[in-house]
């Protein structure tokens, strides 16, 4: 649980990571630690979207690269992979203490009682620990670990010495399920090496404490190690199982989570593209009655306009702060739209607060220069009016224009309209509404919630 093996480079002095061969072995090497390295890489049939036999799928996910730089996060986030060990012990101790206790009655041995109690107790003050506090160095974890595996191995022993011979074999139901969650834990946390070593050693701590607290059977040795070897084997096999599918299941999430977000970012540099650079050039290739006799001017607004695109393209890239509240940025949508020669009358209601949150703001701000944009190619007037209110428990923004307008209906729906204006708006949670009449304008409606 976030615990990485380190070598000294020659001569450099500098602690690296080992590599490993592939995902599969490193996680069952060395545990769930593995499952916190996010892949640098991952081949296309992890994450293709076509239906894939599920052995190609696991086995391009078990053959990645594991010896990429953990996450800092996920190294915290792999601690909870215990707490399904962690939870069954505690569920299986109480029903074997259950089933004693009505077998043999309360008072038939406290020692019992007392072993399956201190165990279920810190089971769940585990679990509580492990969901409660950080450890970001692992160093807790692993005497919390070590501390188990030698509660789990003296309570077989103290069993041996000070329960009844006749109710030892019942009784050591008790100490055999908490030494069996203890392998299932080491398997996950330290692999399959670890947790194979604990099992034997439980294995031989079982088969000696059985068979010397069972001297009357007549072959107490053939019982004890039937129950032994079946019962820590389950235990590693089924953490094993565990551990596969969890590390198998997240690195499928990861290879879907790049995917998705390849695609949205991809996605999101087109529309920033759209709505800058496209945008600008657009507006420097339209040609006005003014450029022949007045080239000079003609040469400043295209500096004017290059210069506010490269403002824009600074604030898609984190770059420049933003203004503050979506009414700052409509003001400087106005301006900017000034320079292209379309005047944009504010009409700002009251609101108290527009302050959006961020992606909200960006998509609101984004969609209406779209629409302002459509305005100044299509509209054929010059003047337009944007109203910012509060509508329906969020922010609307209104822009209308008494231009030359067009049938919405016969219209295809073109890039701007369908992914600049309106997937936008949708991806936040908003929505995007446009209405034309011909010969008597456009009105587009942006609403976003709070």
């Amino acid at each position: 649980m976030g615990i990485f093996e380190t070598r000294t480079g020659e001569g450099t002095g500098e602690s690296v990571l080992m590599r490993e061969p592939s995902f599969l072995g490193a996680l069952l090497r060395r545990g769930a630690s593995v499952v916190a390295v996010t892949p640098q890489e991952l081949p296309p049939e992890a994450s293709d979207p076509e239906p894939l036999p599920a052995l190609r799928r696991l086995g391009a996910l078990a053959s990645t690269d594991a010896g990429a730089q953990p996450d800092p996060l996920l190294i915290r986030a792999t601690r909870y992979a215990v707490l399904l060990p962690l939870s069954s012990r505690v569920f299986v101790l109480a029903v074997i203490w259950l089933w004693f206790v009505i077998s043999f009655g309360t008072g038939a041995s406290l020692l019992v009682t007392a072993i399956a109690w201190i165990g279920i107790l810190t089971s769940l003050v585990s679990v509580i620990w492990v969901l409660r506090v950080p450890d970001r160095s692992g160093r807790f974890t692993r005497a919390l670990l070590a501390a188990d595996a030698v509660f789990a191995f003296g309570a077989c022993v103290v069993a041996c010495l000070g329960v009844p011979p006749a109710l030892y074999w019942p009784a050591g139901w008790v100490t055999f399920v908490y030494l069996t969650g203890a392998v299932a834990l080491w398997t996950i946390v330290h692999g399959v090496p670890a947790g194979l070593a604990l099992a034997l050693l439980g294995i031989a701590t079982q088969v000696v404490t059985l068979w010397a607290g069972h001297p009357s059977q007549s072959s107490p040795m053939t019982v004890a190690d039937a129950v032994a070897w079946a019962g820590m084997l389950m235990a590693l096999i089924l953490a094993v199982l565990a551990l596969v599918l969890i590390g198998l299941g997240t690195r499928l999430a990861f290879a879907v989570g790049i995917r998705l977000g390849q695609t949205t970012e991809r996605a999101r540099s087109e529309r920033m593209l759209h709505d800058t650079v496209l945008q600008a050039l657009e507006a420097i290739a339209m040609s006005g009655a003014g450029d022949d006799i007045d080239p000079r001017g003609q040469l400043l607004r295209v500096r004017h306009a290059a210069r506010a695109q490269a403002t824009e393209l600074r604030r898609g890239l984190g770059a420049e702060q933003a203004p503050d509240g979506l009414a700052a940025e409509l003001a400087a949508l106005a301006v900017e739209m000034a320079r292209d020669g379309l005047r944009a009358e504010l009409a700002i209601s009251d609101m108290g607060d527009d302050r959006l949150s961020e992606v909200r703001r960006v998509a609101v701000r984004d969609a209406a220069r779209e629409a302002l944009r459509n305005t100044i190619k299509h509209s054929g007037t010059k003047e337009v009016v944007v109203r910012m209110e509060e509508r329906d428990g969020g922010v609307a923004v209104i822009t209308r224009d008494h231009g030359a307008g067009y049938d919405e209906n016969a219209r295809p729906a073109g890039f701007g309209v369908s992914e600049s204006m309106k997937a936008r708006l949708t991806e936040v949670g908003g929505w995007c509404r446009i209405e034309s009449w011909p010969g008597r304008g456009t009105r587009v409606t942006l609403w976003v919630p709070r």
